[in-house]
């Protein structure tokens, strides 16, 4: 239950640090954010089992509460950088050579015990398709970091990211519908999105950390 518990107050801390940092731009205090997140970081590098990630979180730690003394308004923007390069490497790390399957074919092993090999090209495709995604986030977030005022950071980063993630997942799965009739699979074979959610949020732990150890 601690657990869950934290994970949900550490998640609600990341869906808020756009807000956080642009308050505290205007008040002044543009350390505070990422001081409060090199915090998270810390306490699950002290966590972390592998020695790996233990120095990529302490790395985080590090830069971020240098952040918080020089570069203070730029450094505050790194955290959806972080977050976005971490996602595209999540995805792109599948695609390479020995490393596959493709993680979106990991999620749909789940669902069905075989996998029609278009239905694979479909999954690498996809795979794909959210890898650029989260490129052109990073792009998109560093020009606004460097270039924009907080504001617009902060409304792409709080909230245009994830209205572009729906839209994209909204028009994945209607398209999926659509490819799954030309291939002629029955559409009763087809989970619908309470199943393919349930199915991400039991097994997604499991396959990140399968990830990370391939």
């Amino acid at each position: 239950m601690q657990a869950i518990l934290r994970s949900v107050i550490s998640s609600l801390i990341f869906l808020l640090y756009p807000y956080l940092v642009y308050r505290g731009v205007k008040e002044g205090v543009v350390w505070f954010a990422p001081a409060v997140i090199a915090s998270i970081y810390f306490y699950q590098a002290v966590k972390a089992r592998s020695r790996r990630v233990r120095v990529q979180k302490i790395a985080i730690v590090i830069i971020l509460f240098l952040g918080a003394i020089f570069y203070q308004d730029l450094m505050a923007k790194l955290i959806p950088i972080i977050i976005q390069l971490s996602l595209m490497l999540f995805f792109g790390k599948t695609l390479l050579k020995g490393k596959g399957p493709s993680l979106v074919e990991r999620f749909a092993q789940l669902e069905f015990p075989e996998i029609p090999p278009v239905l694979k090209r479909y999954c690498r495709h996809l795979t794909m398709m959210w890898t650029g995604f989260f490129a052109f986030n990073i792009v998109t977030c560093v020009l606004l970091a460097l270039f924009a005022p907080v504001e617009w950071w902060a409304i792409f980063t709080g909230v245009l990211i994830f209205l572009l993630t729906a839209i994209l997942m909204v028009s994945e799965y209607i398209w999926r519908f659509f490819l799954f009739r030309r291939i002629e699979l029955p559409a009763g074979q087809i989970p619908d999105v309470k199943e393919s959610a349930k199915a991400m949020i039991v097994n997604g732990r499991k396959i990140w950390l399968d990830v990370h150890a391939s």
